[in-house]
């Protein structure tokens, strides 16, 4: 699964007739995550800004103490260091995660999986500080026979969880940035504010209209590892977004590309070469997860998966030297011309 999403795409104001605040926009970012924030609100809301920021990092913060793996003493870092086989009292929040990523895993047959965390050790993607290589096959086949979401169970009174094993690590890189976005959507929604973006290292949601009152237009780069182009402009109104590619995050061992997306059934990173796979969603939360699961599927089982689920999905790939792309029927509607 990927374990680690960098921000791939470039926010663009582009026109489109609609009414909304105009003036300069207010732009709050900082980092989270191990990558950087923004959330941009119209300008009729600055008056609160030093509240907005305050709580937004109050919620950011939370849910890194809950779901870091970089924190030694986050909630999931307890977890991942127990070696309590039985139940395990849990945050709503936690539980809340687990259990859509759990749902996810089941419903793409493990092709997205949160169970694989000492596997992404191993390849030294993960919170450990390991250099990136080919891992021994041994400790390779060892953290795999007790990896797989089967080997997790979730209860809801108490929020709890049980491992089976004491030594299966969580790793909820692929789905946790996407539900800080909805979190701060939703603080967003409460606080009467229709107009936002918010990005966290990539995973985005859009709702209303930008400060020049247009419609949120959102650059989707092409997939290349020595420059910075993009290829597709999409426009987002009360939609999220994620990209899953291969191509910023990797090493390269005897001419062979191993990037931080990793197959939970192998072990192995999948072997494509610069190719993304954006996914839309009505929550970040789940197009993370999705992008994540069809990009492990590859370029024809992915785009049949989200083809069959109706899944809004654009495919962009390099293939006998030329950049080609493909998506689903559910996605045109969101593409605008170039």
């Amino acid at each position: 699964m990927l374990v680690q999403k960098i921000s791939i795409l470039i926010l663009f104001l582009l026109p489109i007739a609609c009414n909304a605040p105009a003036g300069r926009p207010i732009i709050i970012n900082g980092m989270t995550m191990g990558t950087v924030y923004s959330v941009t609100l119209s300008s009729e809301h600055v008056e609160k800004k030093i509240e907005l920021v305050n709580d937004i990092n109050s919620i950011l913060d939370d849910i890194n103490q809950k779901m870091s793996t970089y924190i030694s003493d986050s909630e999931l870092s307890n977890i991942n260091q127990s070696s309590n086989t039985e139940w395990i009292t849990i945050s709503e929040e936690l539980f809340q995660v687990i259990q859509s990523a759990q749902d996810i895993s089941a419903q793409t047959n493990g092709a997205f999986d949160i169970t694989i965390g000492a596997i992404v050790n191993l390849w030294g993607f993960g919170s450990t500080k390991a250099m990136q290589s080919i891992p021994d096959p041994t400790k390779l086949d060892n953290v795999l026979q007790v990896s797989g979401h089967k080997n997790i169970e979730l209860n809801e009174a108490p929020f709890s969880i049980k491992k089976s094993s004491s030594e299966i690590k969580l790793d909820l890189s692929g789905i946790a940035k996407g539900y800080a976005v909805d979190r701060i959507a939703l603080y967003l929604d409460k606080q009467g504010i229709d107009n936002y973006l918010v990005d966290i290292g990539g995973e985005v949601k859009a709702k209303g209209l930008n400060s020049m009152a247009k419609t949120w237009r959102i650059g989707i780069e092409k997939p290349l590892t020595t420059t910075r182009e993009i290829k597709r402009i999409i426009s987002l109104n009360n939609m999220a977004m994620a990209t899953s590619g291969d191509y910023r995050n990797f090493f390269d061992h005897e001419g062979i590309r191993y990037s931080h997306t990793i197959d939970p059934v192998t072990g192995w990173p999948v072997i494509f070469s610069d190719i993304s796979v954006t996914v839309l969603n009505n929550s970040s939360m789940i197009a993370d997860a999705l992008a994540t699961a069809i990009m492990v599927m590859g370029p024809e089982h992915g785009f049949n998966y989200a083809k069959s689920h109706d899944i809004p999905a654009l495919f962009i790939m390099m293939k006998d030297e030329q950049l080609n792309e493909f998506f689903t029927d559910t996605f045109l509607p969101y593409l605008v011309e170039k």
